[in-house]
């Protein structure tokens, strides 16, 4: 790979990402991150702002000792105390950069820094120098670049890389610029800066028109080489530019733009996933990349297309940013093609088309009635259905009685009808429930897990009806059962004996991945 075509990432999630209000992370987390961004295979790491606290400066002495790939950066401004203390945090490193900065628009010179221009322009000479005795891997950032006059700009980039910075930064700081205007300030420093193929040009933008990522790409399609980014787009504001974004971006579009960068993609999911749990800042459903519906699909015509080709509706896999696979999503946009093929995966290979039909059909009422259908209403509709398409259960309830109370151990006396024959039995257990299971278990012996027992009362009042639910599970099966009665423990019996009939008729129906699973594992 040639230089010209090596897109080096700039990760500055601990930096700028923990100046979002409330993303302070702890020491021990900043290092579990910089772990898995060194094994992500970032190429700068900015750890932190050493000057900033006590606990700032620890962390980016920790981060520094423990990266083995990605080279550690710490911010400093143009202050000789900011830079000692950034270079105290990363010696530590056999390789390290610090960042200096300072703010070079009209706004931020007279307001902020309360500075003229021609200060500024000593300011950078006295301490770009002087980080550079420190190390020789220094980068400049003129502040409030998009909106610095660019005359001015030329005239300072050329002075910080004749003091020693190998790295320039422009940094869309407010979120200002647009794709356009961005791509000529990259051209004009290009053009117009002599000592400019001495450094690498960088992008630093944020979010605050939602055109980071795509001022960043632009800025690399006009030379840059290097992009400030963090990991889930968190930052000051609205944010910076994410990295699993533009890196995907490159990945995709190569076509166009013909880069690469060191990022192993498939680790994208799990450090997005870390992020987000240590800030406790939730990735949006909808966001590109790494967001809970990146890969999935509801609309029926876009599933008929996915089950036919995947590319039909996807630029790129699942698999490729660490996602285990693409999710069909069932919902009231959902068609009989995708339905037919989530029965499929749950087990149901050889279902009749009358079945299909009715349970599509039950599905379609649910959906219109709730926002998430999970797989358990899925199997419980079409398992409703078996029922019904086969009308002679293989247990049935013939009569119960239970005795309760306090002084005597829980009592149930069972009779029931198990294929055509007439069974009783009498079992105590630990309370009423439990001995009217082991009745039905005696009478017909199965090994089952009993994964969910639930009682609802259906009305108020002491005589309300109640229905239970139970979902049992056996060999990665699971059947829903469900019953009515105001007597509950009545309705207790007929739930798991409902769960029961519905895992007999399933027993034999085997999904295609899970035989395939099966002779893999010699079973």
């Amino acid at each position: 790979m040639a230089d010209k075509d090596r897109v080096f990432i700039f990760d500055t999630t601990m930096r700028d990402g923990e100046q979002s209000p409330g993303a302070s992370m702890s020491l021990e987390e900043k290092i579990q991150i910089a772990r898995v961004f060194d094994e992500l295979g970032v190429d700068i790491i900015e750890a932190g702002f050493p000057i900033a606290s006590p606990g700032d400066f620890e962390a980016v002495t920790a981060i520094s000792k423990v990266l083995k790939k990605s080279i550690p950066c710490g911010l400093a401004r143009h202050s000789k105390k900011d830079i000692d203390r950034c270079f105290e945090a990363l010696k530590h490193a056999s390789r390290f950069r610090i960042h200096t900065f300072i703010s070079t628009s009209p706004l931020h010179m007279k307001h902020k820094l309360n500075k003229t221009p021609e200060q500024v322009y000593e300011s950078i000479k006295e301490h770009v120098s002087y980080a550079r005795n420190l190390t020789d891997d220094v980068e400049w950032s003129c502040e409030d670049g998009t909106r610095t006059d660019m005359d001015y700009m030329c005239k300072t980039v050329e002075l910080a890389i004749k003091s020693g910075a190998k790295t320039i930064n422009i940094p869309d700081t407010v979120g200002y610029t647009v794709p356009s205007e961005f791509t000529k300030i990259i051209n004009t420093l290009l053009n117009k800066v002599p000592n400019i193929d001495q450094a690498i040009l960088s992008t630093h933008c944020h979010n605050d028109l939602g055109l980071a990522v795509a001022n960043s790409l632009a800025g690399i399609q006009a030379g840059a080489r290097q992009i400030e980014c963090t990991i889930n787009g968190i930052g000051e504001r609205a944010g910076n530019a994410a990295l699993e974004e533009v890196v995907m971006a490159i990945r995709t579009r190569n076509d166009l733009m013909p880069f690469e960068t060191g990022i192993n993609t498939t680790l994208l999911s799990k450090a997005s996933k870390l992020v987000s749990n240590v800030t406790g800042f939730p990735v949006q459903y909808n966001k590109a990349i790494v967001g809970k519906n990146a890969f999935a699909h509801e609309s029926g015509i876009h599933q008929d297309g996915m089950l036919k080709n995947r590319n039909t509706y996807e630029i790129m896999t699942p698999e490729s940013v660490g996602v285990k696979q693409t999710s069909l999503v069932m919902g009231k946009h959902s068609g009989r093609h995708a339905f037919k093929d989530k029965l499929i995966s749950l087990g149901y290979a050889d279902l009749t088309d009358d079945v299909i039909e009715n349970a599509f059909g039950k599905f379609k009422v649910l959906a219109d009635k709730k926002k998430h259908i999970y797989d358990e209403d899925i199997i419980a509709l079409v398992d409703d259905s078996l029922v019904l398409d086969n009308k002679a259960n293989t247990i049935v309830l013939k009569s119960l009685k239970v005795f309760a109370g306090t002084g005597e151990p829980q009592k149930a006396e069972m009779k029931l009808d198990v294929s055509g024959e007439i069974k009783s039995a009498s079992e105590t257990g630990d309370g009423p429930v439990d001995a009217i299971f082991k009745c039905i278990k005696n009478l017909y012996p199965h090994d089952v897990n009993l994964q969910l027992y639930q009682v609802h009362a259906v009305t108020e009042g002491t005589d309300a009806q109640a229905t239970v639910s139970v979902r049992i599970e056996e060999n990665g099966k699971t059947t829903v059962g469900q019953a009515a009665d105001t007597d509950t423990l009545v309705a207790s019996a007929n739930a798991y004996i409902s769960a029961l009939n519905k895992m007999i008729l399933k027993r034999g129906k085997t999904a295609p991945m899970e035989q395939e699973n099966q002779k893999v594992r010699g079973i």
